[in-house]
């Protein structure tokens, strides 16, 4: 048996929105959304409540975030969208409260099933527990979960869950540490008294 990319036939069922909701957000919602010549995070959130995605309080997203279907967005509370994210959402994309994407990450829920010769395709929910941090140009394949204060370092390649509280980093992303997470009252004491047991520590190299 051999591939047959002519017998591919797109799933409709993935946007989940009929024909001209779908054009109406190509042309016009998406290139909006990620113009780069307009700052201001407020008139982006509610340009994409407007396509149907549900999106928390204190939100910023910035400028060259492309999202295939707002209607598969799923944002908590406070969270952050840098520059240039993609969010290739062909099922859904779930974030928790206080969660970062950095410069530059993809987002991707879609993948072909290489056992079929028409090469069809197939999607799978992400998920983004509160608190994680996907750090930039990072790659998340479909059915990834990144448990509460997980992170994906730099430039990871995350085809496998990361469990709450892990670091993992690399291609594909492997586990490196544990995030501790400082409390706030020790770590305002250690910047008053350099030196101290409690000495703030550099920027990790997971940004």
């Amino acid at each position: 048996m051999t591939v047959r990319l002519a017998s591919f036939k797109k799933n409709h069922k993935i946007a989940n929105r009929n024909l001209i909701q779908q054009v109406v957000w190509l042309l016009a919602g998406l290139p909006v959304v990620g113009i780069r010549w307009l700052p201001g995070a407020a008139w982006r959130v509610g340009l994409l409540r407007l396509f149907g995605a549900k999106i928390g309080s204190g939100v910023r997203i910035k400028t060259g975030v492309r999202i295939k279907y707002p209607w598969r967005l799923h944002v908590g509370n406070d969270c952050w969208i840098g520059e240039d994210c993609w969010i290739d959402n062909m099922a859904d994309v779930v974030m928790g409260n206080d969660v970062c994407l950095s410069q530059g990450c993809y987002l991707c829920t879609g993948n072909h099933d290489w056992k079929d010769p028409s090469f069809s395709m197939f999607a799978s929910p992400i998920v983004l527990e509160d608190g994680c941090w996907v750090a930039s140009r990072s790659v998340l394949g479909p059915g990834v979960v990144i448990g509460e204060n997980g992170i994906a370092a730099i430039g990871s390649v995350v085809w496998q869950s990361i469990p709450a509280g892990e670091i993992h980093g690399g291609n594909p992303a492997t586990f490196r540490g544990l995030r501790i997470i400082e409390d706030s009252r020790m770590s305002a004491d250690a910047s008053l008294h350099p030196g101290g047991a409690g000495q703030v520590m550099s920027e990790p190299e997971v940004k």
